[in-house]
């Protein structure tokens, strides 16, 4: 395997039109990287280096479908905009080469990446080596001469040094040890992937067996490394070279990020935290292959991993959670260190997006989940696992019963209602306003006589559950084109016919998760995952106070539990 950059990954050049971006992304794609396209604004229609180019990170991912990776040759002042339009497109991983990108866009950066579960290497990297797989920005300069001086091994890189990152590459290979992946983390103080989220990865990566690192003073990147060897978060063997040992405080060494200043940031302080956590340290470059090769010579055999497939094919593959010895991960993110960190609907979010939400969502999602637990024993998915809880049915039979009754009337108005909100979108995409697109929807939906999903209930004439959870929505920000659509579908209906239809809870949920980005066939999940605790609670009553196969009437129900607080 690799970390960052394989084989399989699909990616495309930002800037691929102009003198770096071309050159590069040839040297990509001559050493075997699928390079499938490329962005530059204004030449959309155009090939560059033979792969097609577009206009935006958007047309290009929906022209070419799946994008794993962007590499940003973006003069500096237009990489904030151009990284944020990355993310926002969905790709996961950027790779931002140029240097003297402005402080507070890297911090924006790295907060929007947050928020989508996305990650960057750089700004002010050589980028990514993976050897006989890919390579990702300028790394090498040419093919042919990677090629020559870097083979796949056992080894991981990590280093704050772009020429120092190929210059153990190629020293380890004259030594006769391969790379894994060679990763040069950037040069600037602020950067997306530190020394510590690097080796989170090789940590992962069955076919890298050690690491190399190259530190320097300034940052704290080197220590965070060792907090995260005893935290028990990075097991393998790391040898760890320091370099600025003769730099005085003020003094700048090599980079923008290497610095010491306030008595933080030293050699000395880097190698004893380095090594009371059992880094091996090596006092001088040179030492670095044969540290290695006596490491490697002292860890047991691996024995090769045996597949029951006979095809490669019939390989089961899941981004969603890594299980290894004593370590459990949820998208990548160990599950005990998520355990009373996370409320459990920020873990559920987590499983179903593969990134966390921001912490100011994270209340909206409680209340999300809590608005459709239950909706008393008329719903057809209650009365259904109530009846087969009647019958003696266990109450995983009981519940599967209940949430089969979950469909296109009952529950799943949540993706039918996001898909209408979509279908405004795209006529206002088209040049209308949001009332007309609107009008136009509930106009077409009632010649078709098709029901308007998340409008109306046969209860409540104003759903208290709409009402709240559109506050949240405005308090915590989430509230845009979602929620404003849903309302004027609602102004709408009452133009067209003179009737009110009010928002139901299905409408409010659709509107909300049209705004955090979920996909449509996702919609209805967030209900059945609400209403499974409400159904356990009916099956379990229904066991426990009823008794077997009853006749059950559903508006025969009487309440008599606690009075209202």
């Amino acid at each position: 395997m690799a970390i960052i950059a394989a084989s399989h990954k699909r990616v495309i050049v930002q800037g691929i039109t102009g003198r770096e971006g071309l050159s590069r992304a040839r040297l990509m794609l001559d050493y075997g990287t699928q390079v499938v396209g490329g962005v530059t604004p204004g030449k959309g229609g155009q090939e560059a280096a033979g792969v097609p180019v577009f206009d935006s990170v958007k047309q290009a991912c929906a022209e070419l479908g799946n994008v794993d990776i962007s590499v940003l040759f973006i003069p500096a002042p237009l990489v904030r905009s151009a990284a944020l339009e990355a993310i926002d497109a969905g790709i996961k991983t950027l790779v931002i080469v140029p240097d003297r990108v402005p402080v507070y866009d890297v911090l924006e950066i790295d907060a929007a990446a947050r928020q989508h579960g996305a990650r960057f290497v750089g700004p002010n990297t050589l980028g990514v080596l993976s050897p006989e797989q890919a390579v990702l920005g300028m790394m090498g300069g040419r093919a042919a001469a990677i090629r020559e001086w870097a083979f796949a091994g056992p080894v991981g890189i990590t280093s704050r040094s772009g020429g120092i990152t190929t210059s153990m590459a190629y020293y380890l290979a004259r030594a006769g040890i391969g790379v894994s992946t060679a990763v040069h983390v950037g040069g600037d103080s602020i950067v997306g992937m530190p020394h510590a989220r690097v080796l989170e990865l090789f940590e992962r990566d069955p076919q890298t067996r050690l690491v190399v690192m190259f530190g320097e003073i300034g940052t704290s990147q080197e220590e965070e490394a060792a907090d995260l060897i005893e935290r028990g978060l990075f097991t393998k063997p790391l040898i760890a070279y320091i370099g600025g040992k003769g730099a005085k405080e003020g003094t700048r060494f090599s980079h923008a990020g290497a610095i010491i200043e306030g008595g933080r940031g030293g050699h000395a302080g880097k190698v004893a935290r380095l090594r009371e956590v059992g880094a091996h340290i090596a006092e001088h470059f040179n030492d670095i292959p044969q540290i290695a090769a006596d490491v490697l010579a002292n860890l047991p055999a691996v024995k090769p991993a045996e597949s029951t497939a006979k095809d490669p094919a019939q390989t089961w593959h899941t981004a969603i959670t890594d299980i290894q010895p004593n370590a459990i991960r949820l998208r990548g993110r160990r599950l005990d260190a998520l355990m009373g960190e996370v409320t459990f609907s920020q873990a559920i979010f987590l499983a179903l997006t593969g990134h966390l939400p921001a912490a100011h969502v994270a209340p909206l999602l409680d209340a999300m989940f809590v608005s459709s637990i239950d909706h008393g024993t008329t719903p057809p998915s209650t009365l259904s696992a109530r009846t087969a809880a009647s019958t003696g049915a266990p109450l995983n039979a009981a519940l599967a019963a209940g949430l089969l009754s979950i469909n296109a009337f009952h529950g799943g108005a949540v993706e039918d209602a996001m898909r209408m909100i979509a279908a405004v979108q795209a006529r206002m995409s088209q040049g209308m306003s949001l009332d007309d697109a609107a009008q136009a929807l509930v106009e077409e939906y009632r010649a078709a006589k098709r029901v308007l999903s998340g409008l109306g209930h046969r209860i409540h004439t104003a759903d208290p559950r709409t009402r709240q959870l559109l506050a949240l929505a405005a308090e915590c920000g989430v509230a845009a084109a979602g929620v404003d659509t849903i309302r004027a579908l609602t102004a709408a209906f009452t133009r067209v016919t003179g009737k009110p239809l009010p928002i139901n809870v299905d409408g409010a949920l659709a509107a909300i998760l049209y705004d955090l980005r979920i996909p449509p066939e996702l919609g209805n999940a967030f209900f059945m995952i609400a209403r499974t605790p409400g159904l356990v609670a009916h099956i379990m009553e229904e066991k426990t106070r009823e008794k077997p196969m009853r006749v059950i009437y559903p508006n025969h129900a009487v309440y008599d539990g606690p009075e209202p607080e």
